[in-house]
């Protein structure tokens, strides 16, 4: 098989995770990376993911085949004007980015559009940083591909194909429509979400009743505004222009609500929740989104010493990893009264199928 020589400007989770599903699928292609932390370098050396770790940008990424931009948005446009002298002709140069307008200008700029594809994997994690990052990351998860108006079909069809090899499943868009839709599924559910919990802390009572009550659901649906902080600072502001309008959209959908409830409308009322109930059961399980999926399972026990204890035994006994585990006491949405959340699918699934042996009374979400 023909070696190829692949590039990456940032080591952390993403990058990592290509990285680490190149070396799986792919052992004989020479990988090389670039990363601020000389740790993360020597750990990726060490583990046997990348052949090369650079201490800059130089003569290293040159005759690349790939190479992949994962460093965060605002320093990817950086670092383009330094690879430029060092893509080749035949290299296919992309990037790892949630908003795809700004380098797709940058690239514009540069003269860079015969060689640049812009690639969104649409997974990610919680946790951060190359210690972090696993060659499944990507695995079934949707890796957006915005081809630049230059780039040869040939090169397309390339990348697309390797993607497939990494067990992604690739989806050729439009970069500006890329921003719009990640804008609605992605963008604006994280500002919701961190809006919602500050809307909870401002109007709270004194002492704390909305945030010592609001378990269960509403930790379910606010659970991304845990997320990294800064990242979504730089998202919002490459993706302002289109954020703005979809909040100034979705304003004006909550509008229509408000008007619902101050007039007693009964039809409206029941439309809102029948339709998004039927929207939303309607959308697949299959894949990975934007937004990742929680693997959760709820479970009733009886109110004993040790109940938890035996369920932890009965999982960890048949190799079952618990990501989390605690009591529900606000059940208005579920019914279990015990919540037992997974690292991935196959393992909630199991776990509910052994609970459901040993007689618990199991609910899966």
């Amino acid at each position: 098989m023909m070696t190829k020589k692949i590039g990456f400007i940032g080591l952390g989770l993403i990058g990592g995770s290509i990285a680490k599903a190149v070396r799986q699928y792919f052992p004989e292609y020479e990988l090389l990376a670039f990363d601020k932390s000389k740790e993360t370098l020597a750990l990726a050396v060490q583990e046997g993911t990348i052949h090369t770790s650079c201490s800059s940008i130089d003569e290293n990424f040159r005759g690349c085949a790939y190479i992949f931009l994962c460093a965060p948005i605002a320093y990817n446009t950086a670092y383009l004007s330094q690879l430029k002298d060092f893509v080749g002709s035949e290299c296919i140069l992309t990037d790892v980015g949630s908003v795809k307008s700004s380098i797709h200008e940058e690239i514009i700029q540069l003269g860079l559009e015969e060689n640049f594809i812009g690639g969104h994997p649409m997974a990610g994690s919680e946790k951060s940083g190359f210690v972090n990052s696993k060659p499944v990351l990507i695995e079934n998860a949707y890796y957006i591909l915005t081809p630049s108006a230059k780039v040869s079909p040939a090169k397309v069809d390339a990348y697309r194909e390797f993607v497939t090899a990494l067990k992604a499943l690739p989806v050729v868009l439009d970069y500006e429509e890329h921003d719009y839709v990640t804008g609605t599924i992605s963008h604006l559910p994280h500002i919701i979400a961190s809006s919602l919990v500050n809307f909870v802390r401002d109007t709270d009572t004194k002492d704390e009743l909305m945030k010592n009550l609001a378990a269960g659901g509403f930790k379910d649906i606010t659970r991304i505004a845990s997320s990294s902080p800064v990242m979504w600072q730089q998202i919002c502001l490459k993706n302002k222009k289109n954020i703005s309008q979809i909040l100034e959209d979705y304003i004006g959908v909550l509008q229509e609500a408000k008007k619902a409830v101050d007039e007693g409308a009964e039809g409206e009322l029941y439309s809102l929740f029948e339709d998004s109930k039927d929207y939303r059961d309607s959308m697949p399980n299959s894949s990975a989104g934007p937004i990742k999926k929680s693997f959760a399972l709820y479970c009733d026990i009886i109110d004993e010493a040790g109940g938890i204890a035996t369920i932890a035994t009965i999982l960890a006994s048949n190799n079952i990893s618990i990501k989390n585990i605690g009591i529900i006491h606000n059940r208005e949405f579920e019914e279990g009264v015990l919540r037992i959340e997974f690292y991935d699918g196959p393992s909630s699934n199991k776990a509910a199928e052994l609970l459901k042996k040993y007689r618990y009374i199991v609910y899966e979400v």
